[in-house]
């Protein structure tokens, strides 16, 4: 049965995925099994976006309840849940408005053209450009590809769009160099995940926000991976005792269910009027009562607590698995987004994990990258740990 469902998919779906050879079934917490049922753990997480796990059941009961209710009406008219939810994110973030998609890359399109017209509404045509940072990642639309730094992703879709210019993550004197007068702002993610868990230095973004104020332009966090608790706090700036101008988010918003949504103080929020953007389906019922079940079960069910928790106990667990493998150069990250850097490719790792029943996932070539649910135990990582000691003695 497995063979044939495989063999469907490569026959009538885009191949523009490198699937693994496994059709998943259902899922439950951490736990997922697969249609001839294998069960494994699941430390991927559908990659950063089930955060409070599979099939969390506030989540699964405002989906089924609204599905009862109402599913669309446009945003020609208003609806509760979109309104509950943008009141959760204001009330609890910088923000003072929410504008709604579907994904994050049209999360990082409204922020691109927001701040544009910020810029073009005050008469400053020449301010256009946005300066993004090397190995980051905003999407693989024409213009968050554009945003991307990395040339593989922007690989074969030439002309980009223009008005992107790129610096090293992390280096404060190279990005005061790259501005001048046609920049509009700066694009970063406070912890560049697909780039390869990179997490600044301390003082880093600070330095970021007060460069950006002293030139009087914005400053755009991409926390389309590390918002929603993954990092131990709501949202990654709140590690920083800063905060950006515009934040976009999407994966965890809504535990699975298509979400985006960029947040903006009122200053620069106001330049969107109506008009100036739109979504069909952005803030939908169905997916903003999700959203709404997921920003209170955060805050009422100690994810947060739970993640800083796991996430000490792992460190420590990698970082003797470090010390014990010599193939282990680095472990790095914050919250539940752990990478572990290795001298070598890791691909085969996450094969020989995934054979033995974990799910990880490798990124830029040579890291493997651990994301799981939230709600991850001490015996789920007591699992992937042992998981990994085999698979690292193996070179």
């Amino acid at each position: 049965m497995k063979t044939s469902i495989i063999e469907k998919a490569d026959r009538v779906i885009a191949k523009t995925y490198s699937r693994f050879p496994v059709v998943m079934e259902k899922g439950l917490g951490c736990k997922l099994w697969d249609i001839n049922g294998k069960e494994y753990t699941d430390f991927v997480a559908g990659i950063a976006v089930c955060n409070l796990g599979h099939c969390h059941p506030a989540v699964t009961e405002a989906i089924c309840d609204q599905a009862a209710r109402l599913l669309h009406v446009s945003n020609l008219y208003y609806t509760l849940p979109q309104v509950e939810l943008a009141e959760l994110l204001v009330e609890n973030s910088f923000a003072d408005r929410v504008f709604f998609g579907n994904s994050g890359a049209e999360a990082n399109e409204a922020a691109i053209k927001l701040a544009r017209k910020v810029f073009q509404d005050k008469g400053e045509s020449r301010r256009y450009r946005i300066i993004s940072m090397e190995k980051s990642f905003h999407g693989r639309t024409m213009a968050t590809l554009s945003a991307t730094g990395q040339e593989k992703i922007r690989k074969g879709f030439d002309p980009v769009l223009q008005g992107f210019d790129f610096v090293p993550f992390n280096d404060i004197q190279a990005l005061e160099n790259a501005l001048n007068d046609s920049i509009c702002a700066v694009m970063m993610e406070p912890i560049q995940g697909e780039g390869g868990i990179r997490c600044p230095d301390p003082e880093y973004l600070a330095a970021v926000r007060k460069l950006c104020d002293d030139k009087g332009i914005l400053l755009i966090f991409d926390e389309i991976q590390t918002g929603m608790g993954r990092t131990g706090k709501l949202f990654a700036y709140e590690h920083y005792n800063m905060t950006p101008d515009i934040m976009t988010l999407a994966k965890a918003l809504a535990n699975g269910l298509p979400m985006g949504a960029m947040l903006a103080k009122e200053s620069v929020a106001e330049a969107f009027g109506p008009g100036a953007h739109a979504s069909t389906f952005g803030g939908t019922p169905i997916v903003a009562s999700a959203a709404v079940a997921v920003m209170k079960a955060i805050q009422s069910d100690k994810i947060l607590e739970n993640c800083r928790a796991m996430s000490a106990y792992l460190t420590e667990k990698l970082l003797a698995l470090k010390e014990k493998h010599p193939v282990v150069v680095d472990v790095r990250g914050k919250g539940l987004l752990l990478g572990m850097k290795l001298n070598r490719e890791g691909g085969d790792m996450v094969k020989a994990c995934m054979e033995r029943g974990f799910l990880i996932n490798c990124v830029q070539g040579d890291i493997l990258r651990f994301i799981p649910p939230l709600t991850v135990t001490e015996k789920d990582i007591d699992g992937l740990v042992a998981c990994l000691d085999q698979v690292l003695a193996l070179g």
